[in-house]
């Protein structure tokens, strides 16, 4: 593709993206526990839209262990109505880094440091509260690859024995609440 194409194509796609039927998004949900996640969302098309969050964790540590996260989940969405009004069905392909106790692990002398490589899906619906607010209730989750060592919290030394990484893979729920929808245009 020549330079001035390439640039006349992301020229036109950011206009489009300022146009847009853009949303910020905090969820109250995990904000109350502190885990805050946030988001962008903006239109695609009639019944499409593409969103963008975060989810971090503000705790250095609960009883002794590290609980350290950080996600990143972009996230295609459709919408049967209408773009972010009603029910609808997102995918995605995200990822996190942690240092944490893994839930089986808790209560125990061992915890976990890494990253996982998320595929999944998002259920969720819309409800209008006003033009420039809507409430977003959502549950997703799916395949989660991940990629970990292990470590004593005695210590800090490794008490797995993998060269490397150890592999880990499940499917699971990681993403849920309420989203507080603030419409931007």
């Amino acid at each position: 593709m020549k330079p001035k194409v390439y640039f006349f194509c992301l020229f036109f796609s950011c206009l489009h993206l300022a146009l847009a039927q853009t949303s910020l998004k905090f969820n109250a949900a995990s904000g109350l526990v502190g885990f805050p996640n946030i988001g962008v969302e903006t239109s695609l098309s009639k019944k499409y839209t593409f969103q963008i969050d975060a989810t971090a964790s503000l705790w250095k540590s609960v009883n002794n262990a590290p609980l350290q996260l950080f996600i990143v989940i972009p996230e295609v969405r459709y919408y049967p109505k209408e773009a972010n009004k009603g029910f609808f069905v997102g995918t995605h392909i995200g990822g996190a880094s942690y240092e944490f106790q893994k839930w089986n692990y808790i209560n125990t002398d061992y915890y976990q440091k890494g990253y996982s490589v998320l595929y999944g899906i998002t259920l969720g619906y819309q409800f209008e509260v006003s033009s420039k607010l809507n409430l977003e209730i959502f549950a997703g989750g799916g395949y989660n690859q991940g990629y970990y060592k292990g470590y004593l919290l005695s210590t800090g030394e490794r008490y797995d024995v993998a060269k490397d990484y150890n592999k880990s893979s499940e499917l699971i729920p990681y993403r849920g609440g309420v989203m507080l929808v603030y419409k931007l245009k």
